[in-house]
């Protein structure tokens, strides 16, 4: 078969594809990838069909949305019953420690209101007994000196003797030996605090004068009221100590000397002196001997 050399041979190679552009569009709606699209542009005549793919992505039901919504309530719900926890917890805290405060302060303040109330009657027997002695001191009582050989100390049978007094005793003995170092101070200065050898306190008077018997007494007053046996003041013997005040909580001390009368250092008006149990009676008295 014999072809003209005009006609048309029809070409078995493919178009040499000519990439002009590429194009890719994206977009979710309603949980769907609308499309995404290449396409590629061949010569004029022969150019190659743009092929079109679609690929479906899950949809967000509305189900699984109020899940998520009823689990975001829950969260916030549990949240807000912590929170008011806490809140609770700390006002119950402070509730406590405001209660605590209150409790001390109230307990300081009746602490304190007591002890005023003891120092005003404290003071108030104090100023009593001041206006009685300074009384006393204006009345004339009867004194008489008695000595043994004028050395003002027992003599050798240990019987008591006195600087000044109105009541020559007649204790012997131990009982002897502690009354006539009383007596013996009688005229000495009263300074608080003072053991001697020329000043004394109540106590500091009583404990040196036992001392001369070989008696360890206390140092105060509120020990020496506890010291021996409580006797009544209608029973006494000469070395009892009497005291004034409570039995432990005596706010003075001084000796008995027999016939009624007593050795003490009183206060700094008085000093050491021997005075009448009616001077100022006592509260009562402890037996040592």
């Amino acid at each position: 078969m014999t072809m003209s050399h005009t006609a048309q041979i029809t070409s078995h190679r493919k178009p040499r594809r000519s990439a002009s552009k590429t194009a890719i569009r994206a977009g979710v709606a309603g949980g769907v990838l609308s499309s995404i699209a290449v396409a590629g542009a061949a010569g004029p005549a022969h150019a190659e069909p743009v092929t079109e793919k679609t690929i479906e992505m899950p949809t967000l039901t509305a189900g699984l949305a109020d899940s998520v919504a009823q689990s975001a309530a829950a969260t916030q719900q549990v949240a807000s019953v912590l929170e008011l926890q806490a809140q609770e917890d700390a006002a119950a805290t402070k509730a406590a420690h405001t209660a605590k405060v209150a409790k001390a302060k109230a307990e300081a303040i009746r602490k304190a209101e007591a002890e005023k109330k003891r120092e005003e009657a404290a003071a108030k027997a104090a100023k009593a007994k001041a206006a009685a002695q300074a009384a006393a001191e204006k009345a004339t009582y009867s004194t008489q000196s008695a000595s043994a050989g004028g050395s003002g100390s027992s003599t050798g049978s240990g019987s008591a003797t006195a600087k000044t007094a109105s009541y020559t005793s007649t204790a012997t003995g131990s009982a002897g030996a502690l009354i006539a170092f009383a007596r013996a101070q009688v005229g000495d200065a009263y300074v608080m605090g003072s053991t001697g050898p020329n000043a004394w306190d109540c106590s500091g008077l009583v404990q040196a004068a036992y001392k001369q018997i070989g008696v360890d007494l206390p140092r105060v007053s509120q020990d020496q009221s506890t010291a021996g046996t409580q006797v009544s003041l209608s029973n006494l013997q000469p070395g009892d100590i009497l005291y004034w005040g409570s039995a432990g909580s005596a706010y003075h001390t001084a000796i008995y000397v027999g016939g009624g009368e007593f050795v003490g250092a009183q206060n700094p008006g008085t000093g050491v002196v021997e005075k009448s149990l009616d001077w100022d009676p006592p509260t009562g008295a402890v037996r040592v001997l």
